[in-house]
């Protein structure tokens, strides 16, 4: 069974600049919440404190929880949450496989395993054969989905969202959105996505929380 993320009376604030206070929320499986709101009302702040990498500049209060377990405390690699940027942040010295095998979850044990897991998510991501292709020769809708499917293959609990679409153009936006959406849908991945677009909210189908509103 997968567990919702939720966020617990969360304030984030920066000197005395009061950002998010006593934020409540909770993303059920395979569905996504989007945050909108205007820059610096503290979105991508809020997708860093989820994530465990809230700059010390910031002060916090409040709870993250997958599921029934409190994460707040725990450092990023051991929360089980996926984070996906506006760039790709693919490892330009190494292939797209060493790239899919870099996310790869130690559960999956052996080279042939290991092989044959990165083919299942080259194939479901459409770009079977691109194990040993040079992330430099891809397009920009290849890379993004690469991108994806390496996040997916460490099998996170949930997944942000930081406008990881906000680069693309219309139709490879809308394209990349809904492989994003379907995918984690599948997956049945709570899904928080930070955006400045209402159609991905729209898109996304869920709740909207609108961040610095009246």
């Amino acid at each position: 069974m997968t567990d919702m993320l939720a966020l617990r009376s969360v304030s984030i604030s920066i000197g005395d600049k009061p950002l998010i206070s006593g934020l409540n929320l909770v993303v059920e499986p395979g569905t996504v919440a989007t945050v909108m709101g205007p820059s610096g009302s503290g979105k991508s702040t809020l997708i860093a404190f989820i994530g465990g990498h809230l700059d010390p500049a910031f002060k916090a209060a409040g709870s993250v929880l997958i599921g029934n377990r409190d994460a707040t405390a725990l450092p990023p690699e051991r929360r089980g949450i996926g984070i996906l940027f506006q760039d790709d942040l693919l490892f330009p010295h190494l292939s797209v496989g060493a790239n899919l095998a870099f996310g790869l979850t130690r559960s999956v044990v052996g080279l042939e395993a290991r092989r044959a897991r990165i083919a299942e998510a080259l194939a479901e991501a459409g770009l079977s054969g691109f194990e040993d292709r040079d992330p430099a020769t891809l397009s920009g809708g290849q890379r993004a989905r690469i991108a994806l499917m390496r996040t997916l293959l460490a099998a996170p609990k949930a997944l942000l969202l930081d406008e990881p679409f906000s680069k693309l153009d219309s139709d490879l936006r809308r394209e990349f959105r809904r492989f994003v959406f379907d995918r984690s849908a599948a997956k049945r991945l709570p899904v928080l996505l930070v955006t400045h677009d209402l159609g991905d909210a729209r898109a996304a189908g869920g709740q909207v929380l609108n961040l610095g509103a009246a």
